[in-house]
């Protein structure tokens, strides 16, 4: 069955688009009328609030777990290209780690290129953990997670906060992240015409818009290849097989290895990037979530603070 269902993702991933570049906004929209596709669990309470400096979504379990006392607490960052994408597109995803952890979750809605490039979003992500911190959250307690561009800036995001003086978070959960805007992982090339989604023009096409002609050889753009993760804390990296960015993952965990820090590796067999949007649909994306929500359970405290306090 599995076989089966992964065929029908790749297929409906492949369906024809326009040929040549698509503007900003063809992109936004296509993009929305897929996530929009996607299973959000159940049962989920979402509040549009603010966080820092900018618009968030809360979300939070629909039972009473964490009424009176607060849980774990995930800052979400969506993917996109840092160009697209919202904190609705990405409810398949935060909605199943919230409804796999019981943690409560802010979702950023992070300023986006080409109207905002680098470094917007990292400084958007870093103003947003600084507001957690100033509510009083126990940065223990605190775990950053992203899909795709997303993932990166959990990474680039918790570079900024060491390089801030902030205290780090408890852990960091990155599926299918973009950690390398020098585009020179071996996938790149072994993965063409694999990977239904991404080609390299496209990866460029949009990532000309967030880099607006900034050096791409430098750690909060390419921290895969060029930054000191010494100090992180424990870090998952999930990615499938079926992706060119495979090796965005493999090389940042090399790199956590050599700084020692814990990191998991965790790859699944022909998938496409972000498989886990697929909850619902593809047995290997709710195993994959199942995994994540493990780790993140091992890893986050829980604090004693009222729930709800940094709204």
């Amino acid at each position: 069955m599995s076989k089966e269902q992964r065929a029908q993702v790749d297929a409906m991933l492949r369906q024809p688009r326009p040929d040549g570049p698509r503007s900003v906004e063809e992109i936004r929209v296509g993009f929305e009328a897929l996530m929009a596709r996607m299973i959000v669990p159940d049962g989920l309470r979402t509040t549009r609030t603010t966080l820092g400096d900018r618009p968030a979504l809360y979300v939070e379990p629909g039972d009473e777990r964490g009424e009176g006392t607060r849980t774990g607490t995930i800052l979400y960052f969506h993917g996109g290209g840092w160009v697209f994408g919202s904190p609705e597109t990405a409810m398949s995803l935060t909605g199943n780690l919230v409804a796999r952890t019981g943690f409560r979750a802010y979702s950023l809605d992070y300023r986006l290129a080409p109207e905002h490039p680098f470094p917007a979003a990292i400084e958007d992500a870093l103003s947003a953990y600084r507001a957690l911190l100033d509510s009083g959250e126990d940065p223990a307690s605190i775990a950053f997670a992203g899909d795709s561009a997303g993932g990166g800036l959990s990474v680039t995001t918790c570079l900024a906060a060491r390089d801030a003086g902030l205290p780090l978070p408890a852990a960091i959960v990155a599926f299918s992240p973009g950690l390398d805007a020098t585009r020179t992982g071996e996938s790149m090339d072994t993965k063409a015409g694999i990977d239904p989604i991404f080609t390299r023009e496209n990866l460029e096409h949009t990532g000309a818009m967030y880099l607006a002609g900034a050096d791409p050889h430098q750690p909060l753009l390419s921290p895969a290849v060029l930054a000191d993760l010494t100090g992180f804390p424990p870090m998952l990296l999930q990615a499938g097989t079926n992706e060119m960015l495979l090796d965005d993952s493999t090389r940042l965990a090399a790199r956590a290895r050599a700084a020692g820090v814990d990191v998991v590796l965790d790859i699944t067999a022909d998938v496409p990037h972000v498989f886990q949007s697929f909850a619902g649909v593809l047995d290997e994306a709710d195993r994959a979530l199942d995994r994540a929500a493990l780790f993140l359970a091992q890893h986050v405290r829980k604090s004693g603070t009222a729930a709800g306090s940094a709204r």
